[in-house]
């Protein structure tokens, strides 16, 4: 029995999560919305591209939550964007009452799911759902820190005239201004950026990175970004369908790594078929320290505002 993979949202987000996915031959797709005839309409686009590109791959639409029962991987990308001038956090009450839903209807019909949650403000929204769902912290898990590193890795690449794929860069932290992006784990071809770039470079490369997804929401002016952040998940979503052990920079629940305990917050991950296999603990600059701190305590507040 082929893997089965349901994606809540079929926004630009969702329907192109699908999209990945269906390329991959990862298992049978559920798109669902509450959108009478999207999800429906998208997914039959989607099915009938397989003979084109090559991919057999069954994708279905609903409004309902009946199809999505025996999922193995939910990917939860339900909630409003945000629009220019609005920050991850003013997203938060209105997209509490979404994902708090979504998740007691998967949890229903599929208990044994591992949850991808993308809704923002993402780390307060995973954590959000760990508590509605009930489910173990490896279990639960959100999409942020392979979205910031990718951005890190494109302007690096851009600077140094490279290619992205010998690039490889490391961001902590929440999904928000305050991320910290660590350049002296960063590397181009295993050679540390510090060693290749001057400080005020690297600095340059981080603020933008902080501030990446407000540029691409002030380019779009009625939308927010979908390709990349749906290539994540579903990267994601790959490595806990194929048991690949991807170490990857994930919002985790932390139960004391890092010094910090009871929120969810981007840190690396081992990836594989039960999930948050494993968190992976670096040494940190008493200045990295200070700024993941800082972080930290952004989430924090964002998570008191649920008022759980």
């Amino acid at each position: 029995m082929r893997p089965k993979i349901t994606i809540v949202g079929a926004g630009n987000v969702g329907a192109t999560a699908a999209h990945w996915a269906a390329q991959k031959e990862m298992g049978d797709i559920v798109l669902v919305d509450i959108i009478e005839g999207i999800p429906q309409g998208k997914a039959l686009d989607l099915l009938e591209t397989g003979p084109v590109e090559g991919f057999d791959t069954r994708v279905i639409g609903t409004n309902g939550y009946e199809e999505t029962a025996g999922s193995d991987v939910v990917i939860i990308t339900s909630g409003l964007a945000r629009k220019p001038g609005m920050s991850r956090e003013d997203l938060l009450a209105k997209n509490k009452e979404i994902i708090s839903s979504v998740t007691r209807e998967i949890v229903n019909r599929s208990p044994n799911a591992i949850l991808i949650v993308v809704t923002n403000p993402l780390d307060t929204m995973t954590y959000l759902a760990k508590k509605v769902s009930g489910f173990p912290k490896n279990r639960v898990v959100g999409m942020a820190g392979i979205l910031d590193s990718a951005r890190f890795r494109s302007f690096i690449a851009a600077e140094l005239d490279c290619s992205v794929e010998d690039v490889q860069a490391f961001v902590l932290g929440g999904h928000g201004n305050e991320m910290v992006p660590l350049p002296r784990y960063s590397t181009m071809g295993g050679i540390p950026i510090t060693e290749l770039m001057s400080p005020e470079k690297i600095a340059r490369i981080v603020e933008r990175t902080r501030m990446g997804g407000g540029e691409i929401v002030a380019l779009l002016k009625t939308g927010s970004a979908y390709y990349c952040p749906s290539a994540a998940a579903v990267q994601m979503a790959e490595a806990i369908l194929r048991d690949k052990k991807r170490i990857l920079p994930c919002s985790a629940y932390l139960e004391g790594e890092y010094g910090l305990s009871d929120l969810c917050f981007g840190v690396p991950v081992k990836l594989g078929v039960g999930g948050v296999e494993q968190i992976i603990e670096v040494r940190l600059t008493p200045e990295e320290k200070a700024a993941l701190e800082t972080s930290a305590a952004a989430v924090k507040k964002s998570i008191s505002e649920l008022g759980l």
